[in-house]
Parts: structure tokens; sequence; C-alpha cells
């Protein structure tokens, strides 16, 4: 090979070299994919990854029941500090409800040391702004994509450090949530800190105190500008929580009622179950813009089996898609236990005594002191003990004229096993025979 022909191939091949360092330099940067979306097994818990951004590395678990309906609404059911994804699972009602009425549940899960939610952060207190509720948004996002869900119909609820997120989450993404539920939780923006620390001793202790209007100015500072429509508010506490003071629960009256604008004096006050003062806000039906329960007496681990049932409820996921409203006619009750040592069989059989069908029936009722509901036929009971309603099953829940039907329930006793009393159809009051 000549000396001028070797230099005209090490030319060559330099040129060629430059070129492809220059296209390797210029090439865009390889990105992960989240996985296409795709349903889940059926009626199973199922870890999804690859679900989107998730720049705190959460875990995300998804249980679509077997008969999820068409377009479902979306629930997101956020654990406690130091819980995760399968233990809300295993540790509450929601995945039997979403058998029943056809949603999806999503269990966001944390992965860092303290097993707590991010609600202290700039990053988590603005829409976008990273850590775990751009994670929870990418998780409503694969769901939407593999099930056509209702965006219309996506939901939040919580429990401790998951009620702080389910009122960060509100804040952040108003146009993404329907409505929420905080069980023992704080304000949107209480537990905020600037030195790195997950705790904020003023805000556990119940010692933030702000007006209203300051309050529902942290929640709009999340999403400057948008003048959509705001999501609902259930919040629920403790007068003897210890984590989480109670004072935390009149400031999130407070906030919500302001963001909502509606008045901070209630619509409507009753007593759903012995100790407990639930005030509605804005209306008085069961999807009042603010609903607030206070239970006389307990503490931070305030969250019992039943109390998902009237999460559902205000969220409008119950078997008719909303509270069936009151309605005019008589009813008639006809009630008969059957005891031994310390339990009973009730039977109940209500009759529409009026002149117009009953589509959607609640029968409200009051056990004896000393009863608790342990399962039951025909409705769903809620809650087990005190003053009790007893919700129609997806097949009975049209009472014509004239119409009855037969439900009932299994409870324990302390020794009064009389039948109960002060029957309610939709509000109106029952005769008893």
């Amino acid at each position: 090979m000549s000396d001028s022909l070797g230099r005209s191939l090490r030319s060559l091949f330099g040129a060629l070299l430059l070129l492809l360092t220059a296209a390797l330099l210029t090439a865009p940067a390889a990105v992960a994919r989240p996985q296409a979306a795709a349903p889940v097994p059926a009626a199973t818990l199922t870890e999804v990854t690859g679900f989107g951004a998730n720049p705190s590395n959460l875990q995300m678990y998804v249980y679509a029941p077997a008969s999820v309906t068409a377009h479902p609404p979306v629930l997101v059911a956020v654990h406690w500090c130091g819980g995760s994804g399968p233990a809300m699972y295993s540790g509450t009602e929601y995945s039997q409800l979403a058998d029943r009425y056809g949603f999806v549940v999503v269990y966001p899960s944390v992965t860092r040391s303290s097993k707590c939610f991010d609600v202290s952060s700039a990053q988590a207190l603005r829409r976008g702004g990273g850590s775990d509720p751009v994670g929870v948004k990418s998780m409503i996002d694969w769901v939407t994509a593999a099930y056509g869900a209702d965006t219309g119909r996506v939901y939040v609820t919580g429990i401790s450090s998951g009620a702080m997120m389910t009122n960060v989450l509100l804040g952040d993404y108003p146009d993404v949530f329907a409505a929420g539920s905080a069980f023992s939780g704080v304000p949107f923006g209480c537990f905020a800190t600037t030195d790195g620390s997950e705790w904020n001793s003023a805000c556990s202790g119940g010692t933030v105190i702000r007006t209203a209007r300051e309050w529902g100015d942290l929640v709009r500072g999340a999403y400057p500008g948008y003048a959509g429509p705001r999501p609902r508010m259930q919040v629920w506490h403790g007068t003897e929580d210890d984590v989480l003071r109670y004072p935390d629960f009149g400031e999130e009256i407070k906030q919500w009622t302001d963001v909502l604008g509606v008045s901070q004096t209630p619509a409507a006050t009753d007593s759903p179950s012995a100790g407990w003062t639930r005030t509605r806000y804005g209306a008085a039906g069961d999807q009042a813009p603010v609903e607030a329960v206070s239970l006389q007496g307990v503490g931070h681990n305030l969250y019992a089996w039943g109390m998902a049932a009237r999460v559902i409820t205000f969220f409008g996921l119950d078997a008719s898609g909303s509270t069936p409203p009151p309605q005019p006619g008589s009813c008639k009750v006809i009630a008969t236990t059957n005891a031994w040592n310390t339990g009973l069989t009730a039977s109940l059989t209500l009759t529409n005594t009026g002149a117009t069908a009953v589509d959607g029936w609640r029968l409200g009722f009051t056990l004896p002191a000393g009863q608790t509901v342990t399962n039951g036929w025909g409705a769903t009971y809620a809650p087990a003990s005190g003053a009790v309603t007893a919700t129609n099953a997806a097949y009975d829940g049209t009472l014509a004229p004239g119409a009855s039907v037969a439900i009932g329930y299994q409870a324990t006793h302390t020794g009064n096993s009389a039948a109960p009393s002060a029957f309610t159809l939709n509000g109106n009051s029952c005769s008893i025979s």
C-alpha cells in the first residue's frame, strides 16, 4: 500500500470517527418508558411497575373487581405512616366494596424508610412539583389508560399520613379528584417544613391556627390560576387523638369550607352513631360540599370496619351511583329476633305502603344497647351498633307500591336481645307491626 493511499484511508477513517462521535453526543438520551397500560388480573391485588413519572419511587398496587364497570370510577386508598399498600388493602373494606360496586382501587405504597408520605416538602405542596403527589397522579393516569376510567369520578381517601396526603392531593390536583375523605389528618400545608424534616411538631400538636381565608389561600397557591371546580371533602377525627391533635380537625373544616366557598355554619348536624357528631356544610345531603365527623373519646387510630361504606356514600360510589334522595310515601316494618346466649338473628320486612315506587332505599333503625351486627343479608349495614343504616343491595333496590323486601342480620348482645326500633325509610318514619 502506498503512503499516499494509507494517508487517505486514515484521513477517511478519522472523519468517520468524528461524525460518529458527534452523532452520539447529539443523540437524545435513552429514557425509561412506562409499561403499556393493560388491565391487571381480576380480583387480585397486583403490583404495577413502570407506570410513569415517579420521582420518589413509590410502589403501585391495583385491585380491579371481576365485575369492573365500563369506564369505572377510581378510588386511591392511601396508607398510614409505617403502613403499605398491601396493608391498606387488607386492613380496609375498599376491595370488597369495589367487588360490589365495580370501581378500581389504587393503593400507593411508600418505599422511603419512614414509610410516611411526603406532605412537608415544597415539592409536594405544589402541582407537578415532584415527590409523592406526582407518582400518585401517574398511577391514576395508568389506570385511566388501562380501564378507560371515568376521569370525572376519581376519589382519594387516607388514614393518618394517608389522610394528610389526601389533603395534599386535593390541593395539588383539584382538576383530577372529585372528592376526598381524610381519617385523622391535618389541613393542606399545615405539615410544611423548611429543614427537610418530615415531621412538624407545631402542626401535630394542634397549635397551627389560621383564618379560613389563610388556609384556603394555601390550597389555592398550590395551583395558581386554577378557576375550575374544587373537590368535596369529608374529614374524620377523634377528640382524644394524641398524635395529630383534635384542633387540626377544626382547621381542616375552616380550610375546605373556604376553598369550596360555603359557610362555616353547619347546614345540618346529626349523630349517625353513638358518640359521633356529624356536621355538613353547604348542603344537608349525603354529598354535601364538606362533611365532618367528630368521634367523642376516640384516639388517633379511629378507623373501624364499616366506616368505608360511609366514605363510599359520600363519594356517591354506592349501588345507584349517588345517594337516593328522600322520597314521598309511607312505610311499614315487621321486626323479629331469635336469640341465644350472647347471639341473635333479626329478620326485618320492609313494606312500601305509599303510592309511589321507591328506587333506592336506606332503612335506618336503632339497635338496643349492647347489640353489635356481625353480618347481614339483603343489605349493607353500617355502622355495626347504635344508629344503623341498612342500604339496599344491587338486586333489591326498587320497591313498588305495596311491595316488600325481607332482610336480616346476625348480631351479638350483652343481655338485651330485643328487636331494633325507630325505623326510617330514606329519612321518613315507618310504622312498626
